[in-house]
């Protein structure tokens, strides 16, 4: 994607972000694995770390604080680490996806119109469980920017533009819709209290879709 991008890259800049996209997603794998664990014995998804009742019962209480850091990793670190180097390449993909008003198509292929609603549904997918509504809003932005520099031009976004444009946009109506029918769920405000209001699709699964039982002790 980066070798249809105009603009290049230096060979250490892709490197660093290879690297950031991988520690950020090992962070998010150990966090997802311990969340799993943490499941089984009773965890509540919708509570923080210190709200959730078998928090209490541990101890040392050095030991919720580890897990306090670990799961500060995983959601003001790692998803910034992995989510920041996915959309900036797919800006600069973007960039690169224009074409002469006289070459212009205005139709999309059927092969497009396929892959046009599950990519948006991913797209949406990394927004709410990965909680990088303002990184995309952001991309979204430069996008826009980016259509009106080169209508000036005289260019304008061809197939694969277009197909990038109609995703984002799908995901942003999505978006909107997910956040207005979860918007007085009280459980989900104390979960995300910010300014910002984007509850995730697992912590909506188990709070109202699935209640996972606590393992029985053998003892």
């Amino acid at each position: 994607m980066l070798e249809c991008s105009p603009r290049t890259l230096p060979p250490v800049v892709v490197r660093l972000g290879v690297v950031a996209v991988a520690i950020g997603t090992s962070f998010h794998l150990v966090a997802d694995s311990v969340t799993r664990r943490l499941l089984l014995v009773g965890y509540q998804l919708p509570l923080s770390v210190r709200e959730n009742p078998i928090m209490t019962e541990l101890g040392p209480s050095s030991l919720v604080d580890a897990f306090e850091l670990l799961f500060h990793y995983d959601d003001a670190l790692g998803h910034v680490m992995w989510s920041v180097p996915l959309f900036l390449v797919l800006l600069l993909f973007f960039s690169g996806s224009f074409c002469h008003r006289t070459h212009e198509q205005r139709l999309l292929p059927p092969a497009a119109w396929m892959l046009l609603t599950p990519n948006a549904a991913y797209c949406w997918y990394l927004i709410t469980e990965g909680q990088t509504f303002i990184i995309f809003i952001f991309t979204c932005f430069a996008m826009t920017a980016t259509v009106m520099h080169q209508r000036r031009r005289g260019f304008v976004p061809d197939v694969n533009g277009v197909f990038m444009l109609c995703s984002f946009s799908g995901a942003l109506l999505l978006l909107v819709v997910w956040v207005t029918c979860l918007w007085d769920d009280p459980a989900l405000r104390k979960r995300h209290p910010g300014l910002i209001y984007v509850p995730q699709p697992r912590v909506v699964f188990t709070l109202h879709l699935h209640q996972v039982k606590p393992a029985l002790n053998p003892n």
